[in-house]
């Protein structure tokens, strides 16, 4: 599973005040428990037997597009969050449904959107600004914190009926029997995507097998390589930076001509690996990507002419084929978390092949480049 931020709460994106409110019991909200509402999302406040309720919006605003779009770029990415508690869509009244959705602000302006034209209510557990399929693995979309939040908001005084309808994504981290024993709520899964819950809220309340059906389609990569990418591009500008300040005082390490190899493994481990997914033959992430990343390295030396040239530079193509291959290898093995194609045992079992051999791999390549800079230097 992939790594995120686990600390305490922290100030989402939206900026404007909500602290000083109260909690459903009337109590005042302790300001490192408030996040903030907006005017971007919040459209007016519900009188309700637990308290007052901010009812949301079903239309993303442009500053909630654009928030999308820099999170999908790793932008405030652990701390775009909103604050746990109960939400209202439309006109919501005691038997409306009751979905239940993580405080990351992604999953719930996904779960809104969808939500457009109906009367239900959303109740929001305190993830940490995980999503929903990381945080059931962590545990902070969970049973516990379930039964906590339904608590909390007074829930039993909004609602008449005892059913949550949860994201089918969040079952790993839920026991449903123990959320009715301790709350006395049912739990029914919804579907896996959003865009299917109309369809599910259709007489009968069940999930085709369709719909329950998890998929890491062609959209689904494309959406995540971004985040992939943003971070090793981000460490390769401040190499180049250096190499550049290097270069103006007159000490000549790198050029384009050096620095594009490692550019293009990025690209290859990072976009080309989940873009091709399906076709790379293979089944560990990692493999897929040493082999794009072997073929990358054999376009670079044949492009540089150091394999086919009678005066070959060994070392240089040896350094291509060491690193190369370890760079695309590590970032197409970071996929495995966010990818539905794999288990927790399955990442470890690969893991434990994977990163020996890349470490080893990358380790020659990088003692054989710097022992081609100093002869060169």
């Amino acid at each position: 599973m992939r790594k995120e931020n686990e600390t305490d709460l922290a100030p989402c994106c939206e900026s404007t005040v909500c602290c000083g409110g109260t909690s459903a019991d009337g109590k005042p909200a302790s300001p490192e428990s408030c996040l903030q509402e907006s005017s971007s999302w919040i459209d007016r406040r519900l009188d309700t037997p637990a308290g007052s309720i901010p009812v949301v919006k079903t239309k993303l605003s442009r500053r909630d597009r654009l928030g999308i779009i820099k999170v999908r770029l790793g932008i405030g990415r652990m701390n775009y969050r909103i604050r746990p508690g109960l939400y209202g869509i439309g006109k919501p009244n005691s038997d409306s449904p009751v979905f239940v959705s993580a405080n990351y602000k992604l999953s719930f302006d996904t779960l809104r959107k969808e939500l457009d034209g109906l009367d239900a209510w959303i109740l929001v557990l305190d993830t940490k600004g995980i999503n929903v399929w990381c945080a059931a693995g962590k545990g902070t979309f969970g049973t516990e914190e379930i039964v906590r939040r339904i608590d909390e908001v007074g829930l039993a005084k909004v609602i008449s009926h005892r059913t949550l309808i949860l994201p089918q994504l969040g079952a790993p981290g839920v026991a449903a029997h123990e959320v009715t024993r301790l709350s006395k709520f049912k739990v029914v899964y919804g579907p896996v995507r959003a865009s299917d819950i109309k369809e599910f809220l259709k007489p009968g309340s069940e999930a085709t097998p369709e719909m329950r059906r998890v998929r890491f389609n062609f959209r689904d990569r494309i959406i995540l390589a971004p985040m992939e990418l943003m971070q090793p591009f981000k460490y390769l500008v401040m190499i180049a930076a250096a190499l550049w300040i290097l270069d103006v005082f007159g000490v000549h390490i790198f050029s384009w001509k050096g620095l594009y190899p490692y550019l293009g493994a990025i690209v290859v481990g990072g976009f080309l690996v989940p873009v091709l997914l399906p076709w790379i033959p293979g089944r560990a992430f990692a493999l897929k990507g040493w082999l794009l990343g072997m073929v990358w390295a054999l376009f670079v030396n044949v492009h540089q002419g150091w394999i086919l040239s009678s005066s070959s530079d060994w070392q240089q193509v040896a350094v291509h084929f060491l690193l190369l291959p370890a760079i695309s290898a590590f970032l197409a093995m970071s996929f495995t978390g966010s990818s539905a194609y794999t288990s927790l045992s399955g990442v470890l079992k690969e893991m434990r092949f994977a990163m020996p051999a890349i470490l080893v791999s990358a380790g020659l390549g990088l003692g054989l480049l710097v022992f081609v800079l100093i002869k060169a230097f």
